[in-house]
């Protein structure tokens, strides 16, 4: 079977290198108090949170085995994905994303306000049943 050769896309080999790399993502999802993210929540690819006006709101991770009971193509190392997630608070709360059982956090996932305070994350599976997260940005 061949490869499709239409416009947009991406191609095998030296492809478009001119045309810049799109991506689909779905409509945001919100999480406006203290939670445990869903494995479908990260791998939204964005995600809106809410520290409340004067309140620092904890969101933790999900564990490494529910999101791996997800990603069952994940058992490579080195297999990654990315996610943003923007505090859309109004007050002085920060928003932080927490470890839990089988993540490593590399850097800090503390975003305070002001309003549109955000971080871009790498999550890569380092081990066997272990993945570190990374704030890129």
């Amino acid at each position: 079977m061949a490869l499709p050769n239409g416009g947009g896309g991406y191609q095998v080999g030296d492809g478009n290198l001119n045309e810049p790399l799109i991506d689909a993502i779905p409509d945001p999802v919100t999480a406006t108090t203290t939670t445990t993210f869903t494995p479908a929540q990260i791998l939204n690819g964005l995600i809106f949170v809410n520290s409340g006006i004067s309140a620092n709101v904890a969101y933790t991770l999900p564990t490494v085995a529910d999101l791996e009971n997800v990603l069952i193509n994940s058992d490579k190392v080195g297999t990654s994905f990315t996610f943003r997630v923007i505090n859309l608070g109004t007050g002085s709360g920060t928003a932080t994303v927490t470890t839990n059982t089988g993540w490593t956090i590399t850097g800090s996932l503390t975003m305070v306000v002001p309003i549109s305070s955000g971080a871009m994350m790498v999550a890569r599976k380092s081990a066997a049943g272990a993945w570190t997260l990374y704030r890129v940005a």
